[in-house]
């Protein structure tokens, strides 16, 4: 009975390749897909990639018709080589995306070719019906949208099941675990808008005495949902909307008379950490962090300003200037005077799994109060109503980022004539000459919300005023 068991198990494994193998594949799929199975890589692959799919597979590289630029209506031919290294389960199948040259997909062409035909839930010849050894010929045919505007486009391809992709270990990628196969010329000429040089400009309402804020990185509290907001955030080069650098953000901000309250939250497909957990003054910025600059006269003259980091990890890098970009020791620092402290409390939320490769996060949420007297060369703290500090904010990834108020290329991220310009104002205060502005408009009294007028039902009552008609 055992000999008789061991045989079924053998047969099996024999028929399954990696894992599933042949049996998943019809006979006629079989017989009319067997010139797309080949058992070595073809010498003449114009283009190599070699890209590693975790140990399982290799996008060995690719051949495509034409070469040279498609306009837009245009066909491309492409084929991709494949070999199978190590089993893989069952449920994967390959997709294909099309980008325009701000990262947006504009095809998805999945399920087309031979050997991704449809069947069920599944291609026909899948990655998990892949045989060990074997090299697979990939053909796919697609057109360029008519209505792409951008000068290039971007074939990208992987390894898909449900939400989860297989993880790339080397060869060109982006941070979707997707292969970046082949850039494309599409000949189109598009002239970008002129960068929007203004600073922005936000007023900031004083908190109810009666009300407190706990800095537990969770934004809960009732006054966080009528705070004022810095951003989206933009392009650090434009001042455009950002369109293709991967973390997106904003921040919410309130203050009382002990010190200023910020709530970030930051968008970012994979959040990292990277950090030992008492860490001293990391190098937060070359990783995935949030930044403050602050420079409280106002002026926007870089003397005695502020720099504050603060990452996934909670942890923090607080760092005081005298003049832009000074004290500054190249390439270990110190930056600045590191001695500074902001003593601030702060609090984090990821909303994923930190560190963790391969997998999807959504963000994470920053929850901090930095107390005015830390702010030890500011003329006044804490600020008066009416007082204008300069300030800018950032969502970082690697040493780059998105700002609230664009740099313009005009220097670093440490510019204070570039910094956004906040007034600390209260609840019914208005500037000098100006109209009464609500927290959160662009300047006081200058750029005022819309504000919206609801039917007053003791005064209809009194009045005997019909009632308003339902709406749906």
């Amino acid at each position: 009975m055992r000999k008789v068991f061991a045989s079924l198990v053998l047969v099996s494994l024999a028929m399954s390749g990696c894992v599933g193998g042949s049996t998943d594949t019809s006979k006629e799929d079989k017989e009319r897909l067997k010139s797309f199975v080949l058992d070595k890589a073809p010498d003449n692959i114009p283009h190599k990639l070699n890209v590693n799919f975790d140990g399982k597979a290799m996008l060995l590289g690719y051949r495509i018709d034409p070469e040279g630029p498609v306009k837009p209506g245009g066909k491309v031919k492409l084929i991709m080589y494949w070999r199978c290294d190590k089993d893989i389960e069952d449920g994967w199948n390959l997709f294909t995306h099309v980008l325009d040259g701000s990262g947006e997909r504009v095809i998805n062409i999945d399920n087309v070719g031979p050997i991704r035909e449809w069947r069920g839930n599944r291609q026909a010849m899948s990655p998990s019906v892949w045989e060990a050894g074997k090299v697979y010929v990939d053909e796919q045919e697609f057109t360029i949208p008519a209505n792409v505007k951008t000068a290039k486009i971007q074939v990208t391809t992987g390894i898909w099941k449900g939400n989860d992709r297989i993880k790339i270990t080397a060869g060109p990628t982006d941070r979707e675990h997707r292969a970046l196969v082949v850039s494309l010329d599409t000949g189109v000429k598009h002239t970008p808008p002129p960068p929007d040089t203004r600073v922005p400009l936000l007023r900031v309402d004083k908190l109810e005495k009666d009300v407190k804020i706990k800095v537990d990185g969770k934004l809960d509290e009732e006054a966080w949902s009528t705070a004022a907001v810095a951003g989206p955030f933009v392009d650090v080069a434009t001042g455009r909307p950002n369109a293709t650098f991967p973390v997106n953000g904003s921040v919410k901000l309130l203050w009382d008379d002990a010190g200023m309250y910020l709530g970030f939250d930051v968008k970012d497909p994979d959040v990292v950490g990277g950090f030992e957990k008492k860490a001293k003054d990391p190098k937060l910025w070359t990783k995935d962090t949030v930044e403050i600059m602050v420079d409280p006269d106002g002026d926007g003259d870089n003397k005695d300003y502020y720099e504050i980091q603060i990452n996934p990890q909670n942890l923090v890098f607080d760092s005081r200037f005298d003049e832009y970009n000074t004290p500054k020791k190249d390439p270990d620092g110190p930056f600045g005077h590191q001695d500074w402290s902001a003593k601030l409390k702060s609090a984090v939320s990821v909303k994923g799994t930190l560190d963790k490769d391969g997998d999807k996060d959504e963000g994470y949420v920053i929850e901090a109060m930095i107390p005015w007297k830390s702010f030890d060369k500011a003329k006044q703290v804490p600020p008066k109503i009416g007082d204008t500090w300069r300030m800018n904010f950032y969502a970082m990834q690697e040493n780059n980022g998105v700002a609230w108020s664009a740099i313009l290329g005009q220097g670093n991220f440490h510019k204070a004539s570039r910094f956004g310009k906040i007034t600390w104002a209260e609840k019914g205060w208005q500037a000098p000459g100006t109209a009464p502005a609500p927290a959160g408009s662009m300047a006081p009294g200058v750029g005022v919300r819309p504000r919206v007028l609801m039917p007053n039902k003791d005064l209809i009552k009194r009045l005997k005023l019909p009632k308003a008609a339902p709406t749906n």
